[in-house]
């Protein structure tokens, strides 16, 4: 049969408010939107299980929703449901399938490639991919694979008519960055998500399905347009996006708050003044859903990892405010504690930039192809950069910032190299991190003029934040390395003590025209 598994129900009868009965929560959360349902009695014996199947089955007809037992295929046999779910260590598959009518759905659980190929092999009908975020509904054998860990389960299933599903955690406040995350690089998506507390624990189980099935639908139809009405960029258009950003910036003066690293802290502070913007430098768990509220932009800096649980917060809280996330992993590659902080990072939000220098972006990729020595990249670089940047942009969903003596910035269609800058970029402490910040500004430059009066929307639930970050990262680059240009050649600049003054003086002075004759810009 054809199913709809977008919003996938998975019942928990102990997690109901006090007050609320099992069958009324049900047949609201139906009311709600609600495509399938499960039932999961893990503690029932079997006539209470069976009991519970038959009323269940008999309020799923009602509203046409098929109905699946979990683990159990002679509850499945009795009430004829409409199929069954198993899990790794229950019944086999092809012993199932002997037991069952024809016709009946089977499911399985996934946690790897292995599970998912395994499950190709035997043909069944969908996958459960999880868990993507921790649960308290259920003790958890296998690891959290993360939104981010999702793709490459979805990819082994291309080609397939598998349909998959992911479970574990969800609920209306991570739902669009599963959804967003989990997404292979050849893009393949989730058919939908499965809710267990989210719903069961509500006192109105009809609004909270309501709100996940809206969710889904507005994602579903961005995606599609998204894939179908990709955006086209030329030399001049990115180039005029930038000089309209500048005049952006300067006319509304966005917030942007930097959580960045110690070392930074003030030329960072100095560099968003002189683009026009306002910093705000704060790293207080307590002010995050305040500031995310403010428009403007996020930039997470973990040089100095001491402020990790402001990170995540801040992230989330820019997430749900739809406003831009430029993360930079200074020296990511440095330590294991980095990579793991890293990974935690951009599983618990999306990021709209990820900005790095080779070596960074190679230990983000798990590429051996460029070294990173601290903060530093070794190495001659990579021998396709075009590739390596547009594929890491598609993986992480996100626009993708290489910076070095060539730039190459990627939304994963798209690639756009830049050959500005000056050497002496690489004598001052902090240049990269400065980067981040021109970035941010310029991507929170983005989010307004995408937000002003009289504009569409936008598919700001496919993108997790309104704006062209494509237009934004290129605008940040381009201001610093041509103002680094401009400071090099003064007079009154004899080394990197008297360049970084100067620098900050040719971002506050730059001007359109100067940012237009000097931009070196290609497009791939």
């Amino acid at each position: 049969m054809a199913i709809d598994f977008s919003l996938y129900l998975v019942t928990g009868r102990e997690l109901l408010p006090p007050g609320k009965e099992y069958l009324e929560s049900l047949e609201e959360a139906l009311q709600g939107g609600v495509t399938v349902v499960q039932i999961r009695e893990k503690k029932s014996d079997t006539l209470e299980f069976l009991e519970i199947a038959q009323s269940s089955k008999i309020l799923c007809a009602k509203y046409k929703v098929p109905l699946i037992i979990n683990d159990r295929i002679d509850i499945a046999l009795a009430v004829q449901a409409d199929g069954v779910h198993l899990g790794q260590t229950d019944m086999p598959v092809h012993v199932a399938k002997s037991l069952l009518p024809a016709g009946t759905v089977i499911g399985v659980s996934c946690n790897d490639t292995d599970h998912v190929k395994k499950a190709i092999e035997d043909e069944v009908d969908y996958i459960g991919i999880g868990a993507v975020w921790g649960t308290t509904t259920k003790k958890l054998t296998s690891p959290v694979i993360g939104a981010r860990g999702v793709g490459s389960l979805l990819q082994a299933l291309d080609g397939t008519n598998i349909k998959a599903i992911a479970i574990g955690g969800i609920n209306s406040t991570n739902i669009l960055r599963t959804l967003h995350g989990s997404v292979s690089s050849s893009g393949h998506r989730l058919d939908g998500i499965a809710v267990v507390s989210d719903i069961m624990a509500s006192p109105a189980p009809r609004s909270a399905a309501q709100r996940l099935k809206d969710t889904l639908d507005a994602w579903v139809h961005h995606f599609d347009v998204q894939s179908r009405v990709p955006q086209v960029y030329d030399v001049e258009t990115i180039k005029n996006g930038v000089v309209k950003l500048m005049q952006v910036i300067r006319d509304r003066s966005p917030l942007i708050h930097q959580i960045t690293n110690v070392v930074v802290t003030n030329q960072s502070a100095n560099a968003t003044l002189a683009l026009g913007a306002s910093p705000i430098m704060a790293t207080a768990p307590e002010e995050m859903r305040d500031l995310s509220r403010i428009p403007g932009g996020l930039l997470i800096n973990f040089g100095t990892i001491t402020n990790k649980g402001s990170m995540i917060l801040a992230g989330q809280y820019a997430n749900e405010a739809q406003k831009p996330v430029v993360f930079d992993p200074v020296g990511v590659g440095a330590t294991q504690f980095r990579k793991t902080t890293a990974s935690e990072l951009l599983n618990a939000w999306q990021a709209s930039v990820i900005k790095g220098n080779a070596g960074e972006m190679a230990s983000l990729a798990k590429s051996n192809e460029v070294q990173a020595k601290g903060v530093d990249s070794v190495g001659s670089g990579f021998a396709d950069p075009v590739s390596f940047i547009r594929e890491i942009a598609k993986r992480e969903r996100c626009v993708a910032v290489m910076t070095g003596p060539t730039d190459w910035i990627s939304d994963g269609a798209v690639v756009v190299q830049l050959e500005n800058g000056h050497k002496m970029l690489g004598d001052i402490t902090g240049s990269g991190c400065v980067v981040g910040t021109c970035v941010a500004t310029f991507c929170a430059g983005a989010s307004l003029l995408a937000t002003a009066p009289g504009t569409s929307p936008g598919p700001e639930l496919a993108k997790l934040v309104r704006g062209d970050m494509l237009i934004g990262a290129v605008g940040g680059v381009l201001a610093l390395t041509v103002a680094a240009e401009c400071a090099a050649e003064r007079s009154d600049v004899h080394g990197s003590g008297t360049f970084l003054p100067a620098l900050i003086d040719e971002l506050y002075n730059l001007k359109p025209e100067t940012l237009l004759s000097r931009a070196k810009v290609q497009v791939w």
